[in-house]
């Protein structure tokens, strides 16, 4: 139970308990982390346990899927990382080797970003890295800095107009801002819809899209996205009866429906059901799709960090020759 009048003594702390929180909170698992450390899940816990007995809160408690933050452990955590990675950073300048390393990385992306770049990380890190981890996280924003200011993911990957017009815009006018960012590969949205479609055959016009039933991709779970907001500046909208939070979702649903949904074009190569889906271009003009890894600048020096952001930059060129 925690103890909010109580004031641990810093000078009396055992700091290899930091990282065995810090891990802790990485996994959300006693026995991941306790792998990872190479320690015993015995002594896991019982270093835990003195974290708790320390700072009188109970740091983590056993839910449904894994171990689960206090509110204490949340506010916490950012800052023991930060502090742990600038210690590495110092004590090991540019000591990341990927032959020997067991980082884990954890990355939030959307599925469809996810089917891009995956499967090739996964083959650099087999190949050079074999002792590195990736965890995969959903991406439930447009806006990850939140996410990556909690130190939730390492990286973001996708599509975020909003956040980087705003990072932009802070920069221009002389403030420090907190996020970096790089673009990694650009593509278009298009129209899909299923191979015997009424609007399959023929000119796909305006009037004909907003009269078609549609299907929309949203992370956040709201009912309209950037593709309404365009339709919206042309005092048009479209009828949203479906809203799903995943990509290759839409592209099932859609081939067995009349419904129309908005895709990027890479993706539906990526979803093995090209065959099944007819593209088209939208009758109006819509922003082209920029996909970017966003981080908190807190790990713009870190070793590992380089190196993964480096690793996606290569399965970026390999993927779309750039």
């Amino acid at each position: 139970m925690s103890a909010p009048n109580f004031q641990p003594n810093f000078r009396t702390l055992d700091l290899n308990l930091l990282r065995v929180f810090d891990e802790v909170m990485a996994e959300r698992s006693l026995t991941r982390a306790a792998r990872n450390l190479s320690l015993t899940q015995p002594a896991v816990s019982n270093a835990l346990r003195r974290l708790r007995d320390a700072l009188g809160d109970e740091l983590v408690r056993r839910g449904g899927a894994g171990m689960e933050p206090t509110v204490r452990a949340l506010a916490l955590w950012p800052s023991v990382r930060d502090a742990l990675r600038s210690l590495q950073a110092s004590l090991a300048p540019g000591g990341f080797d990927p032959s020997s390393a067991t980082t884990t990385f954890v990355l939030a992306m959307a599925d469809a970003t996810a089917a891009t770049v995956v499967p090739g990380l996964v083959e650099i890190a087999g190949a050079v890295a074999p002792g590195v981890s990736l965890r995969v996280v959903p991406l439930t924003t447009r806006d990850p800095r939140a996410l990556l200011d909690a130190g939730a993911a390492d990286l973001a990957v996708g599509y975020f107009p909003a956040a980087l017009a705003d990072l932009s815009a802070r920069e221009q006018a002389g403030e420090a801002v907190s996020f970096s960012h790089q673009r990694l590969y650009g593509g278009e949205y298009v129209c899909v819809m299923r191979r015997k479609h009424p609007l399959a055959s023929g000119r796909l016009n305006m009037e004909r899209y907003c009269s078609a039933r549609h299907l929309l991709v949203s992370f956040s779970g709201r009912p309209w996205g950037f593709i309404d907001e365009a339709l919206a500046s042309l005092d048009r909208q479209r009828r949203v009866v479906l809203t799903v939070n995943q990509f290759f979702t839409a592209g099932r649903v859609v081939a067995h429906s009349d419904l129309l949904s908005v895709m990027p074009r890479h993706f539906v190569r990526e979803t093995g059901m090209a065959q099944e889906l007819v593209l088209r271009k939208l009758p109006f003009e819509a922003p082209a799709v920029h996909v970017e890894a966003i981080w908190h600048r807190r790990a713009q020096h870190d070793p590992a960090h380089q190196w993964m952001r480096q690793a996606l930059v290569r399965v970026a060129s390999q993927s779309f020759g750039l």
